[in-house]
């Protein structure tokens, strides 16, 4: 099964602007862009036969180009991740049983991660799309909830079925807990990882149906799926003791640079 991640990258992002070139201070004290970091932790994965990162953005590209990163360039129409990669599959720029699209702002993303998704797409022939979810723990549902009292969008959760299709993807936390009875511990959000697989038939599917209300009320290019009735498999991760969160907001800098001090 040929595998290709694509890391879907655009400048002209509403609540970043630029955020694929943001820089991060290191563990060293160095800093290195999003954009770089993110190809880095997807270099890591396993199983894979190529990694690209996929932009419209000439600045994006020459700094890509610039860290040794293979760049595939796609049209400013693309409106979002899924369908930049669709496009690069359409014009011929990939060949691929399964495509990966690793999300440009998640450079905490552990291989495992996708490594367990791309198994599970393997084993399950009629799977046409996959991604991942994390259940919280007490510090990611609180970022969860600060996000929320402070008017922020940022993080996805999930809900999905006994049999791991998805039921619902929202950027409000479900869900919904009385704020006096959430518990310590087996808390039941799950926190949505912004990686998904899918088989090529997927992407070309998705570029037909065009744009969902639920998809464009939410801002989560996923929905549309769900719309046309394709079911979208959850895979259940383990942090195994590293804390997991995008890039979302700028106020999300500090929490990843954190992170990294920490590692």
């Amino acid at each position: 099964m040929k595998t290709v991640i694509l890391i879907p990258a655009r400048y002209a992002s509403s609540r970043y602007p630029g955020k694929p070139l943001a820089e991060l201070t290191q563990k060293d004290g160095s800093k290195k862009t999003l954009i770089e970091m993110s190809r880095d932790a997807a270099c890591q994965i396993r199983g894979v036969d190529a990694v690209h990162v996929v932009t419209d953005d000439a600045l994006i590209r020459s700094t890509a180009e610039g860290f040794g990163a293979s760049v595939i360039m796609t049209s400013p129409e693309a409106e979002n991740g899924t369908a930049r990669c669709a496009e690069a599959l359409a014009n011929g720029a990939i060949e691929a049983d399964l495509v990966v699209n690793f999300q440009g702002d998640a450079p905490l993303t552990p291989p495992w991660f996708v490594e367990e998704l791309i198994s599970a797409m393997a084993s399950d022939p009629g799977a046409k799309m996959a991604t991942p979810v994390l259940q919280c723990d007490a510090a990611t549902y609180e970022m969860f909830v600060e996000d929320r009292q402070n008017g922020r969008v940022g993080g996805t959760t999930a809900v999905f079925g006994s049999d791991n299709r998805a039921l619902y993807f929202s950027k409000e936390i479900v869900p919904y807990i009385d704020p006096d009875k959430v518990p310590k511990t087996d808390i039941p959000v799950y926190h949505h990882v912004g990686v998904y697989a899918y088989r090529p038939e997927a992407l070309r599917a998705y570029t037909f149906w065009g744009p969902s209300r639920l998809e464009m009320l939410e801002g989560l290019e996923q929905l549309r799926f769900l719309v046309h009735g394709m079911p979208v498999r959850c895979v259940e991760v383990q942090a195994r003791g590293r804390l997991f969160w995008e890039l979302n907001n700028p106020a999300d800098v500090a929490r990843i640079e954190k992170v990294l001090r920490d590692k």
